[in-house]
């Protein structure tokens, strides 16, 4: 072959060889950002955010008696996680607090905890426990719920159930304060806050009234269905 030829077809292959080069990388790049696209689109869209909960209640939510990491919000935030939910679940437990004592602490903490996705309102044990007329229970956590939708942060009521020392008179009017609430602002509903805890001694700590380790592993799970649901 002549120097003539070589020199020809250098010049015609070398630049065919760049183009195939490039493209292909082109093709390489196309293809991984359309499986890439496609993963982000297959997955759920509570694993591209971190949803805010704020559990506000007294000591069942503030974990009295329980060490770091075993209280509910704690426990509440790992089931969740487990179940495949992005979540942050902030504490805003008072132990001793009644609902009065919520209401009026309640626009204080909303405005330090910005950006919240859902609201966890779990009061009134504590009115119960101290005799509260149930008129005065119903009107604070009303009171909570309106400002609440007001403000357009969601809300899933945890209710309460009365204990049956203080009478049936007594018990039916503290026992349909959470349901009557939720069905007049159509807010949802966890009936019973230590459904499937509550006088079982085994599941409780020695005052038999807070739950220990256990029992707020068995609150948290029954309870992360609803919680899930309001998310959504």
């Amino acid at each position: 072959m002549s120097k003539i030829h070589m020199l020809y077809n250098n010049v015609i292959t070398t630049p065919i060889a760049i183009i195939k080069h490039i493209a292909l990388k082109r093709l390489i790049f196309t293809i991984f950002t359309l499986f890439g696209s496609l993963y982000a689109a297959t997955l759920p869209s509570h694993a591209q955010e971190i949803k805010k909960i704020l559990a506000f209640g007294d000591s069942l939510t503030a974990g009295y008696g329980l060490g770091p990491g075993e209280g509910f919000t704690d426990q509440l935030q790992r089931t969740l996680i487990d179940l495949g939910t992005n979540v942050e679940v902030a504490n805003a437990g008072v132990s001793g607090d009644t609902s009065s004592g919520g209401l009026s602490r309640l626009e204080w903490v909303l405005a330090s905890t910005p950006d919240v996705d859902l609201v966890i309102l779990a009061l009134g044990a504590n009115d119960a426990l101290r005799g509260i007329q149930p008129e005065i229970t119903r009107k604070n956590i009303d009171e909570m719920v309106s400002i609440l939708k007001n403000k357009e942060i969601p809300v899933l009521i945890a209710g309460m159930i009365a204990p049956p020392n203080l009478g049936p008179v007594y018990g039916e009017k503290f026992n349909t304060i959470y349901p009557d609430t939720a069905k007049k602002y159509e807010v949802p509903l966890y009936p019973f806050f230590l459904d499937g805890v509550a006088g079982f001694i085994e599941l409780n700590q020695n005052d038999r009234i807070h739950p220990n380790i256990k029992g707020v592993k068995i609150i948290t799970t029954k309870m992360a269905p609803s919680i899930i649901n309001a998310l959504n």
